[in-house]
């Protein structure tokens, strides 16, 4: 039953990153853009240069923080990594108590001590 679960909350994931596949595409050039941006801002030495590259650098900050879908994207990538870790995680088993009395002394003892 938890296999179903796991399976129906992964496919929904699936769907939901393929159908914003094309939004998470555009957060990643943007962001692309706005980095090589900021080296350049770092490395510009002229005053013109340095607001050019601040009018690019914004220009690619509003591209990539207006791309919602993108988040939801990354979103259900991350529920899909969830579930495939927890579709090939294996059962531990809990070792069994055993009856042998010499494995477990002190428990012995102290209900010898308590009869008497």
């Amino acid at each position: 039953m938890k296999k179903i679960g796991l399976f129906v909350l992964g496919a929904i994931a699936a769907v939901t990153l393929f159908a914003n596949i094309g939004s998470l595409a555009v957060l990643a050039v943007s962001l692309v853009i706005l980095y090589y941006a900021w080296k350049r801002w770092m490395k510009a030495e002229t005053t013109m240069k340095k607001l050019f590259w601040i009018a690019i650098g914004i220009v690619a900050f509003v591209a990539s923080a207006s791309n919602a879908p993108a988040l939801i994207a990354v979103a259900a990538a991350y529920v899909l990594y969830v579930v495939y870790k927890k579709w090939n995680e294996t059962k531990q088993m809990k070792p069994k108590e055993m009856d042998d009395p010499f494995a477990h002394f002190e428990k012995q003892w102290a209900e010898l001590e308590r009869n008497f």
